[in-house]
């Protein structure tokens, strides 16, 4: 196909298109207005830039027709789009509560009602027969509004007033307002664009961030007084693009902390919480590629400080520093003089181990620790007289081989037990209450799934997939002559060890012939963490397959996990999902016939990076929110992915960067060659990843590919990155994906 060929059609759609061959419906072609950019003396250009005017009727109507496609070739699907949603809505008990957490002399939860989208956020008295109380109806805010989502949400010391936060359009754009608790009345001062927010301890100065109005980045710290009648005093702003900030209490309550943070470099200031008008001082000022995070107790490892009064401004901070390894220790420092030089090592560094948390107690630290790609809990005694932390300490014992732990609910500093969650790929989310001392747990409450579900009817493994390194093949390669890359040439070279959980039916054939869904992220350091699905049974039932691969540029295996795929490593992330792949299909879980891919936003990536790169390894793609357009968004420092995003991808302006990330972008490097099938979902408020971004790499791919797969863009015109905020709209959008797959795998019931 001429790729200019269509450069002068005068409307959104190319009428003359041939009809496709998916029930001989015609799939909207986006028109083509050529912008060319230069840039190191590399000419692009890119046929579809229009379609970043959000405000261009045009662009909405085209939006729209590729809704009604969608639509129309789904319509066949409507009747087990239905089945699949009464399903998974029939594995929920709709009308529940949340295990009740407590803070000053109250318990906190949530409720949510059959039929009804949002929780409602309650409280009572910690004393028994009190009555409930409703702090924030979500079902009443949202009257009016196709979206909800809710931000800060503060309570102040004398439990009287509220500080909350809603988006009502999905583009992470919070309005704050105080309600007084003991009236139900609304004040008046609505503070736009709010990011994080925290109470000082008079119960009537709140500190909050904003967000700049174009980059969404959080730059500013104000001070707001409730009742003084004077405008919130600027406190802080960040002049350095990279860099956001949050705002928060500690646990004890003695402290607030500004973090200043870009993705490699950390700063955090404190002021005493009693201390409004004080100025914030320096825990220890930036230094590049240092990160660290801070918490504060009275006077940790020793016993001597129970009963200290919380609001003094005495003590210890808590640091966890990446200062001596990429995998973190932990230090503390005076509060008096908390400098660099006056930090003291409690748990040093383990190569092996990432410390990737910190909660501080009054009687206990925990520590959340990654080793091997698996999360654990380690409990500090505080109370225990030992050499050093470590000997003083126990990891909670879990109960399978692959699962995902983290802390639940504790704001109380006090407490004398650890509030914990675990699950698994066949065991429901769980909240257990962990004694300190006696290494009791209880449980508070296991996630109901309805239908009579047996975990004994699945199973669960973990894989290790042996993967080169890119420089590694690299090397190799050029030592061959620029041969081509082979099972030959890995068996020689060194390889990481890449993991895969798997989760499927008993009854599952493992002869190649099963369906396998394979999900992927990789960046940011972020893990995917092994989560209980009831929607998942739906598929389970059916003899699909799930898997994720935890590939480099994801946390699974600490810090050093992320270095290996970002910035010019960024290529291992694609290798290793490939590598997935191929290993699961060799192992007769799959085939490439029946092998599905989804990822969202840089998971989008991802998938558009391997599809390009391997469009014969995959029979589908679903791609949700996806980061498509790399070098055009990192070309445009406005946007929300970008100065701050250079620390994961790359400055584009520097010219090496450039053609890196040129190699691997996928609507750069699209082709005239055939492609999987496809599923490509986005949200037209998304703040994250634009709306035009898989707008522009569908409308490019529709007009390069020589294959006859489906490719359908589904866009939800209310909503932003995280999809629908109501639970059973969010039910409907699974079952769309869901019901597709399954149809074009050819899976009956």
């Amino acid at each position: 196909m001429n790729p200019d060929a269509k450069a002068t059609a005068p409307a959104f759609l190319d009428e003359t298109a041939g009809n496709s061959p998916i029930r001989s419906i015609t799939p909207p072609l986006a028109r083509r207005e050529p912008l060319e950019h230069v840039i190191h003396d590399d000419r692009r250009v890119d046929h579809y830039a229009w379609l970043r005017q959000k405000e261009n009727p045009e662009v909405i109507a085209y939006l729209e027709s590729e809704n009604a496609y969608t639509d129309a070739v789904l319509e066949p699907t409507q009747a087990l789009q239905e089945t699949l949603y009464q399903e998974m809505l029939g594995r929920i008990l709709q009308t529940d509560v949340s295990v009740p957490y407590g803070l000053r002399g109250y318990l906190y939860f949530t409720a949510t009602e059959e039929g009804k989208q949002y929780p409602v956020h309650c409280r009572r008295f910690a004393t028994e027969g009190s009555l409930d109380e409703v702090l924030l109806d979500l079902n009443r805010l949202a009257e009016g509004h196709a979206f909800l989502g809710l931000g800060a949400f503060d309570v102040t010391d004398d439990n009287h007033l509220l500080a909350y936060a809603l988006d009502t359009t999905g583009f992470r754009q919070y309005t704050l307002q105080i309600k007084n608790l003991w009236s139900g009345e609304l004040f008046p001062q609505k503070m736009e664009r709010v990011t994080s927010a925290a109470w000082a301890a008079d119960n009537r100065t709140l500190f909050y961030t904003v967000e700049d109005e174009t980059t969404k980045r959080s730059h500013r710290l104000y001070r707001h007084i409730v009742g003084s009648g004077e405008p919130d005093a600027l406190i802080y702003e960040e002049a350095d693009e990279r860099f956001r900030l949050e705002i928060e209490r500690t646990r004890s309550g003695a402290f607030l902390l500004l973090t200043i943070a870009s993705h490699t470099t950390t700063e955090v200031r404190f002021l005493a919480a009693s201390q409004p008008l004080g100025e914030f001082r320096f825990i220890a000022p930036r230094e590049a590629e240092h990160e660290y995070h801070v918490d504060h107790h009275p006077n940790p490892l020793t016993r001597e400080n129970r009963g200290t009064n919380p609001f003094d401004t005495g003590g210890y901070f808590l640091i966890r520093t990446n200062s001596g390894g990429r995998t973190f220790r932990l230090v503390s420092a005076p509060v008096a003089d908390p400098r660099r030089s006056k930090w003291r090592e409690i748990v040093g560094n383990r190569p092996d181990v990432m410390i990737a948390g910190l909660d501080t107690f009054r009687s206990h630290l925990v520590l959340l620790e990654r080793e091997g790609g698996l999360p654990y809990l380690r409990i500090v005694d505080l109370s225990l007289e030992a050499p050093n932390a470590l000997a003083a300490s126990h990891r909670i014992e879990m109960p399978e081989a692959a699962y995902n732990a983290a802390l639940g609910n504790n704001p109380e500093f006090d407490a004398d037990f650890v509030r914990f969650q675990y699950e698994s790929f066949v065991t429901p989310r769980s909240v257990f209450d962990y004694d300190v001392r006696t290494r009791e747990r209880e449980v508070r409450k296991v996630q109901p799934v309805l239908g009579g579900y047996d975990a004994a009817q699945y199973v669960i493994e973990r894989l290790h997939v042996p993967v080169p390194t890119e420089e590694a093949v690299k090397d190799a390669l050029a030592d061959q002559g620029g041969a081509t890359r082979d099972s030959a040439t890995d068996s020689r070279l060194g390889v990481t060890r890449v993991p895969i959980s798997v989760v499927y039916r008993r009854d599952t054939p493992r002869d190649g012939t099963a369906p396998l869904l394979l999900y992927g992220y990789g960046s940011y350091g972020i893990s995917m963490p092994l989560s209980f699905s009831s929607n998942r049974l739906s598929l389970l039932n059916r003899g699909v397959i799930y898997a994720v691969a935890h590939i480099r540029g994801g946390g699974e295996l600490g810090k050093p996990w992320h270095d290996g795929g970002r910035l010019h490593k960024k290529r291992n992330t694609f290798h290793d999902f490939i590598a997935a792949a191929e290993y699961l299909i060799a192992g007769g879980y799959t085939s490439a016939q029946k092998l599905v891919i989804e990822g969202g936003s840089a998971g989008g990536l991802l998938m558009g990076a391997t599809a390009n790169m391997r469009p014969d390894l995959f029979r589908m793609v679903i791609s949700h929110v996806p980061f498509v357009d790399v070098l055009n968004t990192m070309l445009d420092a406005s946007l929300p992915l970008t100065v701050g995003e250079y620390e994961e991808w790359g400055d584009p302006r520097i010219a090496d960067d450039y053609f890196y990330m040129k190699s691997y972008c996928p609507y750069t490097n699209l082709e005239a060659k055939d492609y999987p099938t496809m599923l490509v979902k986005t949200g037209l408020n998304d703040s994250q990843v634009m709306y035009w971004e898989p707008a522009k790499y569908v409308s490019k791919l529709r007009a390069l590919k020589t294959d006859t797969n489906p490719l359908l863009f589904k866009i939800n015109m209310g909503a932003g990155h995280g999809g629908a905020s109501g639970r059973y709209d969010y039910l409907r959008e699974i079952a769309l994906d869901y019901a597709f797959l399954l149809t074009e795998l050819g899976v009956r019931e």
